[in-house]
């Protein structure tokens, strides 16, 4: 069984270790490395290369963010093929800090009181190159979507304006390639940050029947993972 490869770089010991040990239980898991600083964990990634690096938002000499733009800097100036994915983990759940980390490249963003079950989730997703959004911070995100006036700039670089952004041509395709009752239905639940099997047990359907319509949503919506579709899809008012 191929294993996911992950670094904790958290600078609170308690949480440290707490993730850290509650990790190693899983076997599909494997911790490569911890550290206490970004300093520490840059030299960590540079030597470890992990599938995914769980970062905290408040290290105390360089801001997670900061730290999370390094990395994805790093990895575009040395053309590495195998990129770490960045999932942030922190207690900061504010519009400028969730926009700030999605600008920065991360992959996918928790907050620190998120259930062990759904943090391996989150993981899972951002292994198979998904983004993994908390629902609480899912909603942050969406209602900046919906708030950004039509061709508004959002002040920040482009991967945040991309978030942000409203194009007509989203609600040409959703006419023309409309979804169902029930694709609606599982666009409501990812919406809501829902696994898939949550929301096979929420619609009393299989797990691969939830993975059949995910994946025709991406499809109609044109959209590269979840969270790109709920975004495009809150825009097109599609969902609410």
């Amino acid at each position: 069984m191929t294993k996911i490869r992950v670094a904790l770089i958290e600078d609170h010991d308690l949480t440290r270790v707490g993730i850290r040990t509650a990790l190693q239980q899983r076997q599909e898991i494997e911790v490569v490395g911890e550290a206490a600083n970004a300093s520490e964990g840059l030299k960590l990634l540079e030597t470890s290369h992990p599938d995914i690096a769980i970062v905290d938002i408040g290290l105390p000499d360089k801001d997670g963010i900061e730290l999370t733009r390094q990395i994805k800097a790093n990895q575009e100036e040395n053309g590495e093929e195998s990129k770490t994915k960045v999932l942030i983990l922190t207690l900061r759940d504010n519009k400028e800090a969730v926009l700030a980390a999605f600008a920065a490249g991360a992959d996918s963003y928790c907050m620190k009181d998120i259930s062990f079950d759904n943090l391996l989730e989150a993981l899972r997703q951002t292994y198979t190159g998904n983004s993994w959004v908390d629902p609480a911070i899912a909603r942050i995100v969406l209602q900046q979507a919906q708030q950004t006036p039509e061709g508004g700039d959002a002040g920040v670089d482009n991967k945040t304006v991309a978030i942000n952004a409203a194009d007509a041509e989203y609600d040409q395709m959703i006419a023309a390639y409309p979804l169902t009752e029930r694709e609606l239905e599982v666009l409501q639940l990812i919406v809501e940050g829902c696994s898939n099997a949550i929301i096979a047990e929420k619609l009393y359907i299989t797990v691969g029947t939830v993975k059949t319509h995910v994946r025709n949503i991406l499809n109609k919506l044109c959209a590269d993972d979840r969270t790109q579709a709920a975004v495009r899809a809150l825009r097109s008012g599609l969902v609410g």
